[in-house]
């Protein structure tokens, strides 16, 4: 049998979407020892025991002077902040990407400005964002409506256009209007291509989020990452990293099974 036609069975391939992680952390470790074995006081790879204390001292250990869990704190303003600005960012594309891929004059008008600015650097504009909303949450949500909604916004429009010809005239024929065309029509088929662009779009709405937090922030995953680098903390910031990742996969799991279940006959075409 072709390599090519080999599916692996449930176990195998359990095994093999584990290996890397398993490689990564091995060859890690390995690292580690090294290091500290040559200099018991270097702080550049802490040992993973070393990790692990340190992650179960910030999750249930109490800040001495506020009186509470810094991380938990730090992780439920980064969401709310993350949440806002992809959910504005959804909102934004939805309505632009059906108005350019179905209205050829709201094509003609915003078609070419959307791709001009899905090119400029969203970090470039963050001093602007902070001179003109200050250094508050409204700086930090905006740049992630900046840096991710224009990319949304193409690619809707394009899965608009998309849509069979077909389809349009045949719902014209009946007498369906502009706005009953644009719901009963185009709506349910870009719904499941509008999870998919937040999905893909996370790690940038992260990035972005990280980057605000870092250079005016007093809370936030991304403040107390710049925080304790000036202490060379790796054991804090490797905590904070995993955490990170493993709420990007949950909140991408969630969207995952959210279209799943939505639409099935989305995931049946695959």
């Amino acid at each position: 049998m072709r390599l090519i036609n080999r599916i692996p069975s449930k176990p195998t391939g359990i095994l093999l979407a584990a290996l890397p992680f398993i490689l990564v952390l091995l060859a890690y470790s390995i690292a580690s020892e090294i290091r500290l074995a040559a200099n018991p006081q270097d702080k550049l790879l802490p040992a993973i025991s070393t990790i692990w204390d340190t992650a179960t001292r910030l999750f249930t250990e109490q800040d001495r002077r506020s009186g509470d869990i810094l991380l938990w704190l730090d992780t439920w303003a980064s969401l709310w902040r993350l949440l806002l600005g992809v959910g504005i960012s959804a909102f934004i594309s939805l309505i632009f990407g059906m108005a350019i891929g179905l209205l050829p004059i709201a094509r003609a008008g915003l078609s070419s400005f959307v791709a001009v600015l899905s090119m400029v650097p969203p970090l470039a504009l963050l001093p602007i964002l902070f001179i003109v909303f200050g250094l508050g949450e409204v700086s930090k949500v905006v740049l992630i409506v900046i840096g991710i909604t224009p990319f949304m916004t193409r690619d809707l429009s394009q899965r608009v256009l998309d849509i069979p010809a077909e389809q349009l005239i045949k719902a014209q024929t009946i007498g369906a209007s502009s706005g009953v065309i644009a719901l009963r029509v185009a709506l349910p088929q870009i719904l499941p291509r509008l999870i998919s662009n937040v999905r893909l779009s996370l790690g940038s709405a992260w990035l972005f989020l990280i980057a605000a937090e870092a250079v005016a922030s007093d809370v936030g995953l991304g403040y107390r990452i710049f925080l304790v680098r000036r202490y060379l903390a790796m054991d804090v910031i490797l905590t904070y990293v995993v955490w990170i990742t493993l709420l990007a996969f949950m909140i991408d799991w969630a969207l995952k099974t959210l279209s799943r279940k939505s639409f099935p006959w989305m995931e049946a075409g695959l």
